[in-house]
């Protein structure tokens, strides 16, 4: 009896919070969704990065947006946007972030399809051996989170949004957000701290943001396409800028980051600071683990560390670049110098063309030789004060 009196007390209040009970087929439906949506987004960009290197080994003048290839990358990566835009609506904040790991995954294996040097199987493993077994972690420790991961999430209608809102842990957390914000951007841009920890920093402190408006946008919209209208309601588009904003800045942070640092090293960072500061703002914003046992909690958070491992492993087995040993060659009909590295011209010649990937070898041309057997004769000057044999002395 006493049993049955608990099981109700939980039930309503689960209700009373606007917990659905069908919780776990949207979990999935959720979950589904956004794993479609981050292998069509590495499959889209890999199809687009193979549009721009077939241009540039075959010559081709054409413009990357006139070919059908890149198209199609585009309308992969829409589409998988779109399906993970859409997982927020169903699945917990905190279940969604983490799976960016399996676009991590999906890259690493379509990086051995297209990789074009052949390798002995010894050879090959011996150097891939850490992403193989980075890859296993991530697949081991996606498994955990999503096991383990809070299975019950809130209807996003505008009273609960607004709700949390106006809620203090929500304000206090967006308190301290704020002063972090300021604090970092100050040392980055006045004391010029360009560490790549102080930029992705920004970046993460931003995507906690972009991902509570992401989910209540989306939340809305799919509500309103189930049920009642949720548009007419002020906080959608507060929600919808806010996402807006907090998107471009993001956007804009990571390019100035790009632009120092080896894009293996920032996915590695940013993955880990975006999904810790995501799970923080889902635990805070939409309480995503206010029932959940201790035991589902530390569970999910060793199946994260395991895939913040694994995605390091990933990411530090990429190939590092040749050390450049470069010698120059001078092509004497133009008279251009052309830098070398072990046989292969690295620095274009100044043709007129500036075509992606065009360079051209100038080894063949046959450099001019300057006559050495003339000897320096020495006339006497009728104005110079001294004589030839004078000058040989001297």
């Amino acid at each position: 009896m006493s049993s049955d009196v608990r099981m109700n007390s939980v039930r309503m209040a689960r209700e009373e919070d606007g917990v659905a009970e069908d919780s776990y087929t949207e979990n999935l439906i959720g979950t589904l969704l956004a794993i479609f949506g981050n292998l069509l987004v590495s499959i889209s960009v890999s199809i687009q990065k193979q549009s721009h290197v077939t241009l540039a080994g075959n010559k081709d003048p054409r413009q990357y947006y006139y070919t059908k290839t890149w198209w199609s990358g585009l309308m992969l990566m829409v589409l998988g946007e779109g399906a993970l835009f859409v997982s927020y609506a169903f699945a917990p904040l905190s279940l969604i972030a983490p799976l960016n790991a399996v676009s991590v995954i999906s890259s690493s294996i379509l990086g051995f399809v297209f990789l074009r040097e052949k390798w002995k199987a010894q050879e090959f493993l011996k150097r891939y051996i850490l992403t193989f077994l980075g890859c296993a972690l991530t697949a081991g420790g996606t498994y955990l989170f999503v096991t383990f991961g809070p299975n019950s999430h809130e209807k996003l209608n505008a009273e609960n949004i607004v709700k949390h809102v106006i809620g203090w842990p929500f304000l206090l957390y967006l308190l301290l957000g704020i002063i972090t914000f300021c604090l970092v951007l100050y040392f980055y841009k006045q004391r010029n701290a360009n560490y790549l920890v102080l930029i992705l920093l920004l970046v993460a402190l931003l995507g906690s943001v972009t991902v509570i408006t992401v989910k209540a946008v989306s939340g809305m919209i799919v509500l309103s396409i189930l049920g009642p209208l949720q548009l007419s309601y002020p906080i959608f588009y507060v929600m919808f800028v806010c996402m807006v904003a907090t998107i471009v800045f993001q956007a804009s942070f990571l390019a100035q980051a790009s632009h120092l640092y080896d894009s293996s090293l920032i996915a590695c960072v940013n993955y880990i600071f975006c999904t810790t500061f995501a799970i923080v703002s889902g635990a805070i914003f939409y309480q995503e683990f206010n029932h959940e046992d201790v035991l589902h909690i530390c569970m999910f958070l060793l199946g994260c560390a395991i895939c913040f491992l694994g995605v390091f492993l990933i990411t530090k087995n990429k190939r590092k670049a040749k050390a450049f040993e470069p010698y120059v060659t001078m092509d004497m009909a133009k008279g251009i110098p052309t830098i070398h590295n072990k046989g292969w011209a690295v620095q274009p010649d100044y043709n007129g063309s500036f075509s992606y990937g065009a360079l051209e070898n100038n080894d063949s041309v046959t450099p001019v030789t300057l006559p050495v057997d003339q000897e320096l004769s020495i006339s006497p000057s009728p104005v110079s004060p001294y004589q030839p044999s004078e000058l040989k002395k001297d």
